[in-house]
């Protein structure tokens, strides 16, 4: 039983909860009563916004607690003397300004995440507090400089980390690990690429680095953005709770397909051509096709101006198109400059004559019928739609871009069967997307993000990459993935590879090892696929006092009627059950759960977790998500249904990897070898 003390100490914590909580309110009802002043209308929108933005961060979520932590420190590292700090979500200042919660991404929060017996970075006391619905229920001290006390693994920590959930992935930042920490607070001009096992928190380190970004560097961050790109929209929804319930509510959230949709999709390519059209030479042929349309001047400029004209010959002209295309701008920019150009050349004739013109007189030759009518034929202007038609459908035009860089068989898999009689009338693939994109930045360039976290890296194919790449030229990237993980027929095999059709050379690649999600027991079955899969990559290994469940459950009978039981019996305890399936029997599982009197979600069809305790998951979408207890429907049959064995065990492996606390796999076909071995 606690003692008195440990008592009086929990309810004097209590206590600054309560006074952290009135204080925050009080931050925001400052906020909201700001009155909006600005000379122009512009600038008050973006008064106004700036203060919706900052009373946005600023709402409690009674759920929560607004700090999990706390450092008492000894002075060594400051001037300050011995100080305590409460670290939370964000910061909360008293009436006089004074802090009574540190933002976890401030720089004195550090040490709560990386101080350690050996390393104590000046912290006498460490202590972490255990919550429930929003309510301080007990505390926990580290005494990390005192050597009697023995190092033991924190009980609060465990139960954080395995607590049950329902709806959207949370926060971690009461559970980051040393070895997240230094990921999350690498600097805003690094790209740091993670390679991270199952259960290793790799998308949360992402989120998380991203919200330190923003607080770190948010003056330059908030004006050129930030941007999520993940492998689906059930993915997106699962995450989209982390980043806003970390103040911060402007970061924007996609997909791969969402990012370089253009036109509409119509049509679909065979796995041959998307894996073609995803190779990076499809860069060059398209760079080649942009610039043919630059033609060659045969005839001289002739500019009237009065009663003179003035010739430039037709050999001048060459040259200035030359030099132009030489400069290494895109197509646009360079179109741009040729009227200025060829009028500055008239300039120079006028001089030369006598004339004393000024730099009206160019602008007015520059903007000029004639000129821009010789322009318009030496350097049309394009649409990127309207090159790739004519690439894909003209077998001439396809040879002609392609020589030295495709064979004649790919040339061949690139052409459509039935070309389209016009561009309005094309079937464009999402492949087509992708390559409309890589069109569209060489015709003109594609604006750069300040970051750009992108998940479940692994999956996409080098031009995909190359589209990423161009939305944070100038800025920097957080690379997350897992090679194992691979389920498309480009998926990587080296991440050196990947961030170089990224555009980021040489970036540092992080391996994350230790599980902190995904129990014992999970995680060393799923494992046995890996020999057969991804070879040269180490198991991980998980971290957790408990060792999970996994049951296995042959059936005789009617498969989808055994999954409602167990659902009904996983479900009757708190926390989220997710049933993976293969994408062909979701509807039987449904219907069998319905049956059955479940309430569940079927995830890519509605909302799923947000509403539903169960959710149905097809085997396709899986990746990324997680849930407390996992039920896989027919492991052989979801393996069996990708293009090639290697691709269907790591599919495999994927779904077999959801589970926080306990996986349970039904099946009436035979499991697949690589899991009975």
């Amino acid at each position: 039983m606690p003692d008195a003390s440990a008592l009086d100490e929990l309810e004097r914590e209590r206590e600054h909860l309560e006074s952290a909580r009135a204080a925050l309110a009080r931050m925001r009802e400052q906020t909201l009563s700001l009155k909006v002043q600005a000379h122009d209308p512009i600038s008050a929108e973006h008064l106004a916004r700036t203060l919706h933005l900052r009373a946005a961060s600023l709402e409690d979520d009674p759920s929560t607690t607004l700090f999990f932590g706390r450092v008492d420190t000894d002075g060594s590292q400051s001037d300050q003397g011995p100080e305590s700090w409460h670290i939370g979500r964000r910061h909360v200042a008293d009436e006089h300004g004074d802090p009574m919660v540190i933002d976890w991404r401030a720089q004195m929060s550090t040490a709560f995440y990386r101080a350690s017996r050996t390393d104590p970075m000046g912290v006498v006391l460490r202590r972490r507090f255990g919550l429930d619905h929003g309510r301080i229920t007990a505390y926990e001290d580290e005494h990390l400089q005192d050597v009697r006390e023995h190092e033991v693994r924190s009980q609060i920590l465990a139960e954080e980390i395995e607590r049950p959930r329902v709806g959207p992935m949370r926060d971690i930042v009461a559970t980051i690990q040393p070895e997240q920490d230094e990921i999350v607070r690498a600097g805003a001009d690094r790209t740091i690429c993670v390679q991270g096992a199952p259960g290793t928190g790799k998308t949360a380190v992402g989120l998380h680095r991203a919200a330190w970004l923003l607080y770190a560097f948010r003056d330059k961050l908030a004006r050129s953005g930030v941007l999520v790109i993940g492998p689906n929209r059930a993915f997106l929804e699962h995450i989209g709770a982390v980043l806003p319930a970390l103040g911060e509510v402007a970061v924007g959230h996609t997909t791969i397909e969402e990012l370089v949709a253009s036109v509409p999709v119509r049509g679909t390519d065979p796995t041959e051509t998307a894996v073609l059209k995803g190779d990076a030479r499809l860069a060059e042929v398209l760079r080649r096709a942009v610039w043919s349309a630059v033609g060659t001047a045969t005839e001289p400029l002739v500019v009237p101006r009065g009663v003179r004209k003035w010739r430039v010959p037709a050999y001048e002209v060459t040259e200035i198109v030359e030099e132009l295309r030489a400069r290494g701008v895109r197509y646009d920019a360079a179109r741009q400059m040729l009227p200025q150009r060829l009028a500055h050349t008239v300039l120079l004739k006028m001089e030369a004559a006598g004339d004393s013109p000024d730099d009206r007189v160019q602008d007015s030759v520059a903007r000029s019928a004639v000129v821009k009518k010789y322009v318009n034929a030496i350097w049309p202007a394009l649409d990127a739609k309207a090159v790739l038609f004519d690439v894909l459908s003209d077998a001439e035009a396809l040879a002609r871009h392609a020589d030295g860089l495709l064979s004649e068989d790919e040339q061949r898999v690139l052409l459509w069967d039935k070309p389209a009689r016009t561009k309005g009338s094309a079937r464009w693939s999402h492949a087509d997307t992708v390559l409309l994109d890589e069109l569209a930045d060489h015709i003109s360039r594609t604006p750069s993000l300040g970051h750009v976290v992108l998940d479940e890296a692994q999956d996409l194919s080098p031009m995909q990459l190359r589209a990423v790449g161009r939305r944070c030229s100038t800025g920097a990237a957080t690379v997350l993935g897992d090679i194992a993980q691979g389920t498309t027929p480009w998926a990587t095999d080296s991440w050196e590879s990947s961030l170089e059709h990224l555009g980021k050379p040489g970036s540092h690649v992080e391996v994350l090892d230790r599980g902190f999600r995904v129990p014992a027991s999970v995680i060393e079955y799923a494992a046995r696929l890996l020999p057969h899969m991804a070879q040269g990559l180490g198991a991980p290994v998980s971290v957790r006092d408990n060792p999970g469940r996994l049951d296995l459950v042959p059936v005789s009978g009617d498969v989808a009627a055994r999954v409602a039981e167990v659902v009904a019996t996983e479900s009757a305890e708190p926390g989220s059950v997710g049933v993976i399936a293969p994408d062909a029997s979701v509807g039987v599982v449904s219907k069998a759960l319905q049956d059955n009197g479940i309430e569940h979600g079927v995830l890519g069809q509605d909302h799923g977790d947000i509403d539903h305790q169960v959710d149905i998951v097809p085997a396709s979408v899986a990746k990324g998500l997680e849930f407390d207890r996992v039920v896989v429907v027919e492991p052989a049959e979801i393996a069996a249904a990708e293009p090639d064995a290697r691709t269907g065990l790591r599919r495999l492996y994927v779904v077999l990897t959801r589970a926080v606390s306990a996986l349970t796999v039904v099946h009436a076909q035979p499991l697949p070898a690589e899991l009975t071995d």
